[in-house]
Formats: structure tokens, C-alpha cells, sequence
């Protein structure tokens, strides 16, 4: 692929605005953001706080530990220590330098102020609402669409800033997603000038090990990672063992960073670590071990990109099948052999629902990343799903629209139906 061309362009700024460092689960932390913004805009400590969320952002901070917190969980624990220690310049990362002293007030703040939390009717997934109030004065903040993307800033009946909900942020510099095929991912990955994604990549390896490291020698959760161990290790169990792990540690609070995908730390790790872990087996360079990552993070995006952000179909499936498609090109696979890798991959795990960011979204990675194992050792001894199998339609594009219409329509119904059960359990 020229490196002059719209595609090639393309890909790299996707790249580049799509793997990006946060800290702790990517929903809570866009709560924090949210109320560390809207304290700065009213200048002072709020006495009363309303959060207005939609429910998949009910669903995905009611059950994860937010960092920086003493292991606290919830809504009202992810407003308020945005409001206490949030670096409102830090997007993703605005909890990652709480000062000690904001960690030490929380419990109060939390026991003297109210915070009230609203379901948010919207028909964006991703929405919240953040308004902060002291007797005289109030500032209110939304953000729509994607964690960062501030649409509203009001104070005190003054709108300082607005903007369609349906705008993302840097609106002129959103690339095109639609020029995402796998033919073209393939293309890319095996002729990218490196110098060009080096500091995305090394990020990604760096970071994303790290954690992984820290699950597997912490206590985090169920400790899936150290579970898949026991069993053996054999670097198919490695490479579930690396992603689940990481997600253990973030799921339940750990304070390192992580170099997300698709606006999720999960899906982050789960299309980089066991890529990782199957190039230090096979003992290839380091180059080659770029190239499929390019793979991996591309694939999942083009896979997650018809669903959206945030829906009742697991973010983890197209991980899973991104990182499947990377480890056969490890294997030696060309464009036929990563197509039919995603389809096999894909048609086995897609029914996986998500249930909320928790501890058992490790185990949902290992079973995705296995997924995309196999996916790849079926093509690879002859076999596959052809199609008229359930989903499967003919052509690794045509299949990919197909199970993205599963998770965007077909499973719109399935998403109230999980809030509504989750919101009567609390």
C-alpha cells in the first residue's frame, strides 16, 4: 500500500486516535472526567451532585472497582473522586494522579454529599450527564457517543459550549472507518513503513504487559489468568492467561494504565497480549510481531466498528478475532487464511452477551481469544463454517456486516432487558 494513499492515511490516524492510554475501566473513568470537567467549570467543591447516565453506562460502572478509591465501586464513588482528585486536562487518564489527600476525603464526601443518579433516556448507548451544584451556582457537562466527547458546558443558565450529540470529538479529523477491509488491513500490515506506528504499537506492548504481569502475580478478582496456569502451559493457555490476567487486575482497580481499543481496555489486551505471548513462542522479530498487531487492533476495529461502542453484543468477539487473525499471520497466513480465521472465529463466539464491566469479563476474554485459536487451526486443517451456517454469509466483509447487525439490532432489546435485570438486582 502507497504510503501517500487516503487508505494508508487513514489507517495510521485510526491507529493513533483509537490506542490510547487509560486508567481503570473506560466507563467509570469517563464519569470522573465528566465530574472533574463540571467541578472545574463551577470553580468550587460541589455540595450536590446529579448524574444522569444511559444504561449502558449504569451497566458498566455498577460492578467495576474504580481506581484510586480503596476498592470502592459504583456511580456515586466515580463522580465523586473525579470531583475531588480528577485532572480535568487527563481525559482517560483523570484519575491516574489522585493526590493523597482527595483519596483520604472521599469517604466523607461520599457520607456528607448527595448524589443523585438518574437514568438518562437517550438514544445514544454511551451518555451521561454530570451537574454540580453549591447554593448560588450550578455547571452541568454531558458527554455523548464516545468517553471524551463533551457536547454540552453550561453555568449557571449560560451555555459556553455546544455541539450536536452526534458529533465526535475533533470532528474534522475523524477518519473514515469505512475504509476498513480486511484485504486492506492485510495490505497495510505487510508493507507499513513501521516508523509510522512505532510509538502507538511500543505503547500498546509496554503498558499492556505490564498489567498483565501485575494480574498474574496479584490477588485481582476470580484471578482467572493464574486459574488458565494451572492447567498447563502450553502457549495456547499462555496467550488466555496474558489477556485475562490484565483484565483481572483492571476490572478490580488496579492503578496501571492501558493502551485501549475500540474505547475499551478489555478489548485492548485482548487483541494485543496473546499476539504478544504467541510471537515470543514462535521467536519472531520484532517487526514481525508490529505487523500483526497492526493486524489484531485493525481487525477489531473493522469488526466493532458496525456495532458501536457500547451494546449488549461482548466488545471482547472481535477482539478475540482480531487477535486470531494476527496469530495466523505469525503462522505464516496470508489474506485468505486471516478471512477465514475471523469468519471460523466469529461464528463460534458471537452470542456472548455483555453483562457490565466485573470480574468475569476475564473469563469472557479466554474464551474469546480461544476462540480465535481455533478459528484459525480449523482453516488451517481443512476445515471451516461455510456460508448459510446460522450467520455466516459468503465473504469475510458480508459475514463481518452480519454479526455487526447481531450486536447493533438484533441484540438492542437483549441490552434493555440485561440493565433492566441488573438495575432491580441492586
Amino acid at each position: 500500500m502507497k504510503r501517500n494513499s487516503l487508505t494508508y492515511q487513514t489507517y495510521v490516524k485510526i491507529l493513533e486516535r483509537e490506542l490510547v492510554c487509560a486508567m481503570g475501566c473506560t466507563e467509570p473513568i469517563a464519569l470522573a472526567y465528566c465530574s472533574a470537567k463540571a467541578r472545574s467549570v463551577l470553580g468550587e467543591l460541589p455540595e450536590r451532585v446529579k448524574v444522569e447516565a444511559s444504561g449502558n453506562i449504569i451497566k458498566n460502572v455498577k460492578s467495576v472497582v474504580v481506581p484510586n478509591t480503596g476498592g470502592r465501586r459504583g456511580i456515586p464513588v466515580a463522580t465523586a473522586i473525579g470531583i475531588l482528585g480528577g485532572d480535568a486536562n487527563a481525559k482517560l487518564q483523570v484519575i491516574s494522579r489522585v493526590p493523597a489527600t482527595a483519596k483520604d476525603r472521599l469517604g466523607f464526601y461520599l457520607d456528607r454529599t448527595p448524589i443523585e443518579v438518574y437514568p438518562l433516556e437517550s438514544d445514544c448507548l454511551l451518555d451521561m450527564i454530570v451537574t454540580v451544584y453549591t447554593d448560588e451556582s450550578y455547571a452541568k457537562v454531558r458527554i455523548a457517543n464516545e468517553h471524551t466527547n463533551i457536547v454540552l458546558i453550561e453555568k449557571d443558565g449560560e451555555v459556553l459550549f455546544e455541539k450536536s450529540v452526534h458529533d465526535v470529538e475533533g470532528l474534522e479529523d475523524v477518519p473514515d472507518y469505512e475504509l476498513l477491509t480486511v484485504e486492506d488491513i492485510y495490505d497495510f500490515a505487510t508493507t507499513c513503513n513501521l516508523k509510522d506506528v512505532y510509538a502507538v504499537l511500543d505503547r500498546q506492548i509496554d503498558c499492556n504487559m505490564a498489567i498483565s504481569e501485575e494480574g498474574l502475580h496479584g490477588d485481582y478478582g476470580a484471578n482467572i489468568g493464574k486459574l488458565l496456569l494451572m492447567n498447563g502451559d502450553d502457549i495456547r493457555t499462555r496467550a488466555k492467561a496474558a489477556a485475562a490476567a490484565g483484565s483481572d487486575a483492571r476490572m478490580n482497580g488496579c492503578e496501571l494504565p492501558v493502551v485501549i481499543c475500540s474505547g475499551s481496555g478489555n478489548q485492548g489486551m485482548t487483541t494485543s497480549l496473546p499476539v504478544i505471548e504467541y510471537a515470543l513462542s514462535l521467536g519472531v522479530d520484532k517487526d514481525t510481531l508490529y505487523r500483526a498487531l497492526l493486524i489484531s487492533n485493525l481487525v477489531t476495529l473493522h469488526c466493532k466498528n458496525g456495532i458501536g461502542r457500547l451494546s449488549a453484543y461482548c466488545g471482547v468477539v472481535s477482539a478475540g478475532a482480531g487477535a486470531g487473525a494476527a496469530i495466523a499471520f505469525l503462522y505464516g497466513g496470508d489474506v485468505k487464511d486471516l478471512s477465514h480465521t475471523i469468519v471460523n472465529a466469529l461464528a463460534i463466539s458471537s452470542g456472548i452477551v455483555c453483562d457490565g464491566a466485573k470480574s468475569s469479563c476475564a473469563a469472557k476474554i479466554a474464551t474469546a481469544v480461544e476462540a480465535g485459536i481455533f478459528g484459525y487451526e480449523m482453516y488451517k486443517n481443512g476445515q471451516q463454517f461455510f456460508a448459510g451456517d446460522g450467520l455466516v454469509l459468503k465473504g469475510v466483509e458480508n459475514s463481518i456486516d452480519n454479526f455487526a447487525r447481531l450486536g447493533r439490532v438484533g441484540m438492542r432489546e437483549t441490552d434493555v432487558e440485561i440493565i433492566r435485570m441488573m438495575t432491580e438486582a441492586s
